[in-house]
């Protein structure tokens, strides 16, 4: 009788083991795999472990019924894999809910952390990562993605931010203190003029970027080249005036094809950065225009649209994703982003979050420079310690009504905030600089001094 031949065996076993559509993280190669987590909710009768090798299918090799071409050797290659399913709570008996006081969806549904690993099966692109990682089903019911972790081979392929925060403050010449970012106030209006003299004043009263609000691009009643010759000769003079650099952020979002062209006409008429509603316009056209070696200026991109994707506590895509990492690959060199003490109802470890994905080293992309955190939405100079505080002085904060609103009009409203972040940068606190400052403590009056619970830890 012939020996067994257990080493023939045991590689027919991993073979089978690998045309699966899980594996254990150890046997996953990390340098060729996407990593995407997801929150999934589901019904206690079906088995989430097989769900999500019904998901690893769908989004790989597969659909909802076996073919003939999806062989094992096909699965192998680029089937993805479930590499982690963890629920939560997490029980171990099935008479837990008879001892704890479980809530009623505990006992109807179960909550879980999943984890898959998507192998390369497309080039580094936003189109085709999304399609992959969040494709069909992103209409499947209850699944929320909440990380990507992406492998260097991926990553070397993205240039990133060309400025980020470091090139945006060697244009300024602002090495340190936190930046005035100013929104012009009304959002939309009828002639150049009027948001050129606001945004004059704004300048001349200390912030270091005018914004166009998001809201207004090129439009027949206010002409965007119009509004980049007025907005520039502006604040030239208000340069003179005050000694420091401005920059400012003219609305070039449309069509892609417009987006270059108007990228081309503005900076051949002085334009000195650009805005793009990135999410809107789609993360791969920021990429274009960020990558392209003819636009010599910043992005900024702004946060509108995000909250479709986003706000929904069981679905979509989380905002550190959308607002922080993915605007970051991109290649925003700042992003709009909403704050917990101003309108937003946004939570503040969502915040701290979303800022964390903007900064932090990249250790298997050294390339993809910082992008600035813009915290923006409601925020007034009695907000701008707490907003300091949280996320430190390597921001630029975002104005609007805080300095349009100003009693004393837009040049004060400005002084205000430079007053407020000095204040902050001394540790002196804002309602006793305010008595020595006066733009200041109006503003004061005006606005109050917010107080919030969330701190950063």
């Amino acid at each position: 009788m012939a020996e067994p031949n257990w080493e023939k065996n045991s590689e027919e076993i991993i073979q089978d083991f690998r045309s699966r559509p899980n594996a254990i993280a150890e046997d996953i190669d990390y340098e060729t795999h996407i990593i995407a987590s997801y929150n999934m909710v589901l019904p206690k009768s079906l088995d989430a472990f097989y769900m999500a090798q019904v998901v690893c299918i769908e989004q790989s090799t597969g659909t909802f019924v076996p073919v003939p071409e999806e062989t094992p050797e096909q699965r192998r290659k680029h089937v993805a894999k479930v590499i982690g399913v963890y629920p939560f709570p997490d029980f171990e008996y099935e008479q837990i809910d008879q001892v704890l006081n479980v809530s009623t969806l505990e006992k109807k549904f179960r909550k879980y952390f999943v984890q898959i690993a998507y192998p390369l099966n497309f080039r580094p692109q936003f189109p085709m990562l999304f399609t992959t990682i969040y494709g069909n089903i992103s209409m499947a019911g209850p699944l929320k993605m909440v990380d990507v972790r992406f492998p260097k081979a991926f990553l070397k392929e993205f240039k990133g931010p060309k400025f980020g925060d470091i090139g945006i403050r060697k244009l300024l010449g602002v090495p340190e203190r936190p930046l005035l970012n100013n929104m012009i106030k009304p959002c939309v209006y009828t002639d150049p003029k009027i948001g050129a003299k606001l945004a004059y004043e704004a300048a001349v009263g200390g912030c270091d970027i005018i914004k166009d609000d998001e809201l207004i691009a090129d439009v027949d009643f206010n002409p965007i080249v119009d509004r980049c010759v007025a907005f520039m000769e502006a604040l030239d003079k208000a340069d003179s005036e005050k000694g420091e650099k401005t920059l400012y952020t003219i609305n070039i979002t449309d069509r892609v094809d417009k987006m270059f062209e108007w990228a081309d006409i503005l900076q051949e008429h002085g334009a000195n950065a650009f805005m793009v509603n990135h999410i809107s316009v789609g993360y791969s056209a920021m990429r274009k225009l960020a990558e392209d070696p003819s636009v010599k200026v910043p992005l900024l991109g702004h946060m509108d649209f995000a909250g479709a994707l986003f706000q929904d506590p069981f679905s979509g895509v989380s905002s550190p994703l959308i607002l922080g990492k993915f605007g970051r690959l991109s290649g925003c060199d700042t992003i709009v982003f909403p704050a917990p003490y101003g309108k937003a109802p946004t939570l503040g470890e969502k915040f701290m979050e979303v800022a964390r994905q903007m900064v932090l080293p990249w250790g298997n992309a050294p390339h993809i420079k910082r992008t600035l955190p813009m915290p923006s939405g409601g925020i007034t100079p009695g907000i701008v310690e707490k907003c300091i505080k949280d996320l430190g002085p390597n921001i630029m904060i975002g104005s609007g009504g805080g300095i349009h609103a100003h009693p004393e009009g837009p040049i004060a409203g400005a002084k205000a905030f430079r007053q407020a972040i000095n204040a902050a940068l001394k540790g002196i606190p804002v309602k006793t600089y305010a008595k020595d400052h006066h733009e200041l403590g109006v503003s004061l009056g005006l606005f109050g001094v917010k107080k919030t619970e969330f701190t950063s830890v």
